[in-house]
């Protein structure tokens, strides 16, 4: 059989399927692993760009562990099977009245696979969807079953730490307990700007609930996305309003423009300039899953790092002039979030407020050179690359951008000896 993840940039043939329906399973099979020898990946919803998921040995579904297990209204927690992909956990949460503070673009994720990746959205108090987590149970590669919590100590409170961003590293977890809060709404303001305008507003931008900017190449023009929290009721956008952005500007005609320009490169900046001819403005209010998630039905490969919040002007001219002056024809416009720094020890904002640039491209494109050009910038910016998606980092550059590697690798290094959960993607940026 088999595998490959959602972007189809990776593919795997695992010796077997495990399909656990309890912790007391998955714990079984870590054990059957280890007597066969065997390696184990556990894997949610593919949508990782990197092969943090593969495997040539056992591969663990979670779809056995899904749903609501238990809703705290009083500690405001809510624990779910590590297999609940994020729609579903926010459909759970709004029928009681409660949701997430924060979350990325994407809701088709697993949440054990988007906290293990470090899944992220835009923020100015919370941006970490691994740092909302105040307890999980997890099933070690030596068949034992622990849940571990931000109250413990010790050995206990270090596998917390490492494990709420653990990179499927340290075992299979099985559920997972978020922080939640009673339902809210967002206003949500887009707008056309340019891209000085943004750099000139930063100061400005980093004090809104949440910001998101996508700017196209080859020109100037930003979309910029601004949310803030209010207790005005929602009011979505007409269903045509809807349609048009959503379904024909973000999806129907960023594939237009990727395959007019994959067939034709040297177009691109002109397909682009006529792009940023159709963003519009628009404001609304809606509920926050609605605001926060975006269907995306265009495939793409996709590279992130997150930038020292301080460098972020200098590093935004400078990848506007890096891709202006290059041989290299993206169309794909690039993704700028800003989020706080966050104490989650393999967290690319551990310890630093941040500015995460994530640049995409359609798949059959020239795209290469230019990841390998913009990467090697942002490691002269100390860039920390998102766990999921596209980079060549390995152990020894990573060792220097997190300052609390250390301490995770010595809680895997307790917990998996034998390299139960590794692969070759881990033991590249984790070191064997």
């Amino acid at each position: 059989m088999v595998w490959q993840n959602w972007a189809r940039s990776v593919q795997a043939r695992p010796v077997r399927v495990e399909r656990p329906a309890s912790a007391d399973e998955a714990a079984a099979v870590l054990t059957a692993a280890t007597r066969d020898g065997l390696r184990v990946k556990p894997v949610g919803a593919g949508h990782s760009f990197t092969p943090i998921a593969a495997t040539d040995g056992v591969q663990v579904r979670l779809d056995g562990l899904s749903g609501l297990l238990a809703l705290d209204t009083v500690e405001h927690t809510a624990t779910v099977g590590a297999g609940t992909r994020l729609h579903e956990l926010n459909a759970l949460l709004t029928e009681r009245g409660y949701g997430l503070t924060n979350m990325g673009d994407i809701a088709v994720q697993t949440v054990s696979g988007a906290i293990a990746t470090g899944t992220h959205g835009s923020g100015r108090a919370c941006a970490s969807l691994s740092e909302q987590v105040v307890s999980l149970e997890i099933a070690l590669p030596d068949g034992t079953v622990r849940r571990v919590s931000a109250a413990d100590t010790g050995d206990d409170g270090d596998l917390f730490q490492a494990a709420r961003l653990g990179l499927g590293a340290l075992g299979i977890v099985t559920s997972v307990t978020f922080r939640i809060e009673p339902a809210f709404t967002l206003r949500s303001t887009v707008e056309r700007t340019t891209l000085d305008a943004v750099i000139g507003r930063f100061a400005d931008l980093e004090a809104e609930d949440h910001c998101d900017l996508y700017w196209l190449p080859f020109t100037d023009a930003v979309q910029l996305t601004v949310n803030r929290r209010t207790g005005e009721a929602a009011a979505p956008p007409n269903p045509v309003a809807a349609w048009w952005s959503g379904d024909v500007v973000e999806n129907a005609g960023v594939a237009l423009v990727q395959r007019l320009t994959r067939a034709a490169p040297k177009t691109t900046p002109a397909v682009n300039a006529v792009a940023a001819r159709l963003i519009g403005s628009r404001t609304f209010v809606d509920t926050a899953p609605r605001v926060f998630t975006s269907t995306r039905r265009v495939r793409f490969h996709e590279m992130e790092y997150a930038l020292p919040r301080s460098a972020a002007a200098g590093a935004l001219r400078a990848l506007r002039d890096l891709t202006a002056r290059g041989p290299w024809r993206v169309a794909f416009p690039v993704e700028i979030r800003l989020a706080p720094a966050d104490d989650v020890w393999l967290s690319p904002a551990y310890g630093r407020d941040t500015v995460y640039v994530a640049t995409h491209a359609y798949p059959r494109t020239d795209y290469t050179g230019w990841f390998a050009a913009v990467e090697k910038m942002w490691t002269e910016y100390g860039g920390r690359p998102h766990w999921g998606k596209l980079h060549t980092r390995d152990s020894g550059y990573l060792r220097d951008q997190y300052r609390q590697m250390g301490s995770f690798r010595a809680v895997r290094d307790r917990v998996d000896p034998g390299r139960i959960m590794a692969n070759e993607y881990l033991d590249r940026v984790l070191g064997e």
